[in-house]
């Protein structure tokens, strides 16, 4: 099976993404991990692309295209993939399809964590990161790493100004792949606000599985 999977910064698709992955032995597969494999493997397109990024240039949609059409046809794909971060405009979501199509294996669903901006600005915001481990807890969870005892910080990125500014950033480009998938028949909207585990029952019922 082969999913776009689409959501707003804190929505949860990280946490969602991962239960796929252990549960039923899809790659979850993300640009940027693309980016770092080809480049790190010194690949063709790896050294084509890094020639845009060491200019501080975008990677142009054609090769983001092909860097993900080599990573599909890796073994660990056989069971499908989770597309995570790709693509970000209706432009590379048409050449997704036509790539998917060359290797005869079709995008199944678009799957939408939907949950309230709102409800994203209190839950990021309350968001809190040890310095020594990395663990991720909220605010009320108190000062100390529940796993390491380590301190708990506010990361850059989770003030309240930013946190609305990479929603409205997520608005502006996600809202018309929404209208291409829901035009395809291919969107499932599952609500993201609840237990993560009540979330995965939804998205494996919407799935099919």
């Amino acid at each position: 099976m082969n999913i776009v999977l689409l959501g707003a910064p804190g929505a949860g698709k990280g946490t969602q993404a991962a239960k796929l992955v252990e549960s039923r032995g899809l790659a979850h597969i993300s640009t940027g991990d693309i980016l770092r494999e080809a480049v790190k493997n010194q690949t063709e397109l790896g050294v084509k692309a890094k020639g845009y990024m060491d200019a501080g240039e975008l990677v142009p949609d054609d090769l983001i295209v092909d860097l993900m059409k080599e990573r599909m046809e890796q073994p660990d794909t056989s069971e499908g993939v989770i597309l995570d971060g790709f693509p970000r405009t209706t432009t590379q979501a048409v050449a997704l399809d036509s790539m998917l199509s060359e290797l005869e294996r079709p995008l199944n669903a678009a799957l939408l964590i939907d949950v309230d901006a709102e409800v994203i600005v209190a839950r990021l915001t309350s968001r809190r990161m040890c310095r020594a481990c990395g663990h991720i807890c909220s605010v009320s969870d108190g000062q100390t790493c529940p796993k390491c005892a380590g301190e708990m910080y506010q990361r850059d990125d989770d003030n309240e100004e930013t946190v609305r500014n990479r929603l409205d950033v997520f608005d502006k480009s996600t809202a018309p792949l929404i209208d291409y998938y829901q035009g395809q028949d291919l969107l499932v909207r599952i609500d993201g606000d609840r237990d993560p585990g009540v979330v995965f029952a939804d998205v494996e019922a919407a799935l099919g599985f």
